[in-house]
């Protein structure tokens, strides 16, 4: 009888720690139908810029910076407050602004009609991956962002005994410098994957992300 109420006892525990562990979400942008959210624009002092493709960033051309969407794609965008539809390549990382999807050039935001508002409900869809190109070759594993430098250095100590390879890369946003908590520089999106689901079971809320790291 005892044995048996172990046995229980574990199952219990078990399933009240997968209820409590914090769940990877799947890549939005995967999704056949799209995803949605929010838009902005960019422009100066952007533009002349090298993107993160290595590309001169130029807003009177048709472009768009994503978080994740693989660099060189093509991915129709909708306006969701006037029907607009306009097919715009990936070329930059960005928006990193909590609701925002993706930024657009200033002469894609324009045919789109979100120049004026500045922030518009879209939806974004892949349409064409890179060509002969399924994706970005190194990924690494987002545990946070952080303005104060200090902040990122106390993450990256709690870190180093728990896993390998962390790192703090630093990123320009906007007029902004941020420190990003960074695990690992892996081949395959599985590897990261694995190593993310490890941290998120220790509690931390990551994201898998390009190994893209610049200014």
């Amino acid at each position: 009888m005892n044995g048996r109420r172990q046995v229980l006892r574990g199952v219990f525990l078990f399933l009240v720690a997968a209820c409590a562990a914090p769940q990877l979400r799947p890549r939005a942008w995967e999704d056949l139908s799209g995803e949605t959210g929010l838009a902005s624009w960019y422009g100066v002092p952007y533009h002349g810029r090298r993107t993160s493709s290595g590309e001169v960033y130029d807003m009177y051309q048709v472009s768009a910076a994503h978080r994740e969407i693989p660099l060189g794609s093509w991915v129709e965008v909708t306006n969701l407050t006037n029907g607009r539809s306009l097919t715009v390549r990936i070329n930059d990382r960005g928006p990193f602004v909590e609701g925002r999807i993706i930024d657009l050039s200033y002469a894609a935001a324009s045919l789109l009609g979100v120049t004026g508002p500045g922030v518009v409900p879209v939806k974004v869809r892949l349409s064409q991956p890179p060509p002969g190109d399924s994706g970005p070759s190194r990924y690494s594993v987002q545990v946070a962002s952080f303005i104060a430098e200090s902040s990122a250095q106390a993450l990256k100590a709690e870190l180093e005994p728990k896993v390998s390879g962390v790192r703090i890369v630093k990123a320009v946003v906007g007029r902004e410098l941020y420190y990003r908590v960074r695990v690992g520089n892996f081949p395959s999106r599985a590897e990261a994957q694995g190593t993310a689901e490890r941290l998120a079971g220790m509690g931390y809320r990551v994201l898998v992300t390009e190994s893209d790291d610049r200014l």
